[in-house]
C-alpha cells in the first residue's frame, strides 16, 4: 500500500478586534439620521396643520373686537361670534358672559405701523 501524504491544514489568524468604521460610513450615517429626524418633523408639522383641533381655532368665525385689561389676571372681552357681539369677564376663575350688545361695537381699523425711518427721525429730532 502506498503511504499516504500527511495532511496539513493552514491555519489563518484573524485579529482579535474589527476594523474601524470609515470616516465615509460614519458621516453617511449620520446625514442619513439628520434627514431622517428632519423629515419626520416636517411630516409631523403638516400633519399637526390637517388634523381639526390641533391648528387652533382659526376661519371659525369667533373674532375678538376688543379686549381692556382690568387688572394683572382679569380683562373685558368683546367677541363677535356669527354676527352677535358678546361681552365676556375673565380671570382667573374662568370667563363668563356678561352681556350681550344689542347694537355692536364699530369695528375700527387696524392702524398703520409708523415706518421705523420715521419714528428715527422723530426722536433725534425731539433730542437734537
Amino acid at each position: 500500500m502506498p503511504a499516504r501524504p500527511a495532511k496539513t491544514t493552514a491555519l489563518t489568524m484573524q485579529p482579535g478586534h474589527a476594523a474601524p468604521p470609515s470616516a465615509v460610513g460614519t458621516l453617511g450615517g449620520t446625514l442619513f439620521a439628520l434627514a431622517l429626524v428632519l423629515g419626520l418633523i416636517f411630516g409631523l408639522a403638516w400633519l399637526a396643520r390637517r388634523m381639526p383641533g390641533v391648528a387652533g381655532m382659526r376661519g371659525n368665525g369667533l373674532r375678538v373686537v376688543a379686549s381692556t385689561a382690568l387688572s394683572a389676571r382679569e380683562r373685558l372681552v368683546v367677541v363677535e361670534v356669527g354676527g352677535q357681539q358678546l361681552l365676556l369677564g375673565t380671570g382667573a376663575s374662568g370667563t363668563r358672559l356678561l352681556h350681550t350688545l344689542e347694537t355692536p361695537l364699530p369695528v375700527e381699523a387696524p392702524a398703520q405701523p409708523v415706518p421705523f425711518a420715521q419714528l428715527l427721525a422723530q426722536h433725534f429730532g425731539k433730542k437734537a
